[in-house]
């Protein structure tokens, strides 16, 4: 088979662009071949350098159908050094004009920005934190677009201005949980031709009560006489039942600084009310400014798929790729497979040649090379 006809080598050379970080009379293993390695073995499930490299030598032979492989299989202690090595704005970039292309081709309707921390990355010894990535995860086609390190969650204000930088959010809705409500942001994603949903919680404590005070005027008038719409959904299942009740407010009055809210054109309330069987029922008050005008139902949407990055891209993480536990420290190495967990993820999510959990479409990809090259079909037609 000619190896241009491959999609996984077209995948790697998405990379071309990105610079080769070691010496040029010490580099036994081509730059691409490394990652197109380890593009595969991380998609397959490995979850170390030297699960990689083991990986690499199991399936040398196809291996070579599309990759150079001059100097054989890279050892773990390649992995590890080349990709602590990487710089990731570099990596990020070249990551991020990939999925920048194939979002633009498949139409995204919603971005989610949120935060996750890997756990186990800190290493004390050195005084290292443990590092903490803000995401931004196509809510309907379960693509992550780009990703920005801090040191910390509250450094997120400064991340997220950075990753928008990354993106092309024109005609998308962007959600972000309240640390990324402020006024610089907002801004931002309009300029850019998206649209805003933006949680709203004590950090802007201004803002809150406005809002809060918008919602009792409104719901305080007789039945029929308030600007608002309503949505309700019931959600059933593992003994629980939780009821939310939407309100949404267009053209909202008495918000103090709204001009200095770029476009404001909506608020929405979320009231939760949660039973669990043998328990006390809770309720749960949420508050959310948007740019898109729209009825409670087209906010319930929004809100709703803010989610979707928790349960679609930060679970799976953590439940199958066990990020929390990684032990990858050196240099830029965390950082660097983080990224490429999170191409595995989209990747698996994305994959129609075959069916099943994420780990049952591990297993297939491992035991049938030509299933792991259906599944990066469409990621190497863009």
């Amino acid at each position: 088979m000619p190896r241009t006809s491959l999609p996984a080598l077209s995948l790697v050379h998405h990379f071309a662009s990105l610079a080769d970080p070691r010496l040029h009379r010490r580099r036994r293993h081509q730059l691409l071949d490394i990652i197109g390695i380890a593009i595969c073995a991380v998609t397959c499930g490995c979850k170390s350098w030297k699960e990689v490299a083991v990986y690499g030598r199991k399936k040398a032979g196809w291996l070579r159908t599309f990759l150079e492989l001059p100097g054989g299989i890279p050892s773990k202690d390649t992995f590890r050094r080349v990709f602590a090595r990487i710089k990731p704005g570099a990596f990020q970039a070249c990551f991020a004009s990939w999925m920048q292309a194939l979002a633009t081709t498949l139409g995204v309707k919603q971005i989610a920005i949120d935060g996750k921390t890997a756990r186990r990355s800190h290493d004390r010894g050195v005084g290292q934190s443990a590092l903490h990535l803000v995401s931004a995860w196509a809510t309907a086609n379960h693509l992550t677009l780009g990703q920005v390190a801090v040191s910390d969650k509250s450094n997120e204000i400064t991340a997220i201005p950075r990753l928008l930088e990354l993106l092309d959010v024109s005609g998308a809705i962007v959600t972000i949980d309240a640390i990324g409500c402020q006024k610089e942001i907002a801004r931002q994603i309009r300029e850019g031709g998206g649209h805003y949903v933006l949680a709203v919680k004590e950090n802007q404590g201004r803002l809150l009560e406005d809002v809060q005070a918008c919602f009792a005027a409104e719901l305080d008038k007789p039945d029929g006489q308030g600007s608002y719409s309503y949505h309700e959904t019931v959600g059933r299942g593992h003994g629980r039942c939780e009821r939310r009740h939407y309100f949404t407010i267009e053209s909202p009055s008495g918000i103090r600084d709204q001009a200095m809210w770029e476009d404001l054109q909506a608020v929405s309330m979320v009231v939760s009310e949660r039973q669990v069987a043998g328990e006390e029922a809770t309720s749960e008050v949420r508050y959310y400014i948007g740019s898109r005008p729209g009825s409670a139902k087209e906010y319930a949407g929004y809100i709703r798929g803010h989610w979707g990055i928790e349960n679609s891209l930060h679970w799976v993480l953590d439940m199958v790729f066990d990020e929390d536990r990684s032990r990858t420290r050196k240099g830029h190495g965390q950082e660097n497979i983080a990224l490429l967990r999170r191409l595995a993820v989209s990747v698996l999510k994305n994959a129609k040649c075959c069916e099943g959990s994420i780990r049952c479409k591990q297993l297939q990809a491992i035991l049938d090379d030509t299933v792991l090259e259906n599944m990066l079909r469409i990621f190497s037609e863009n």
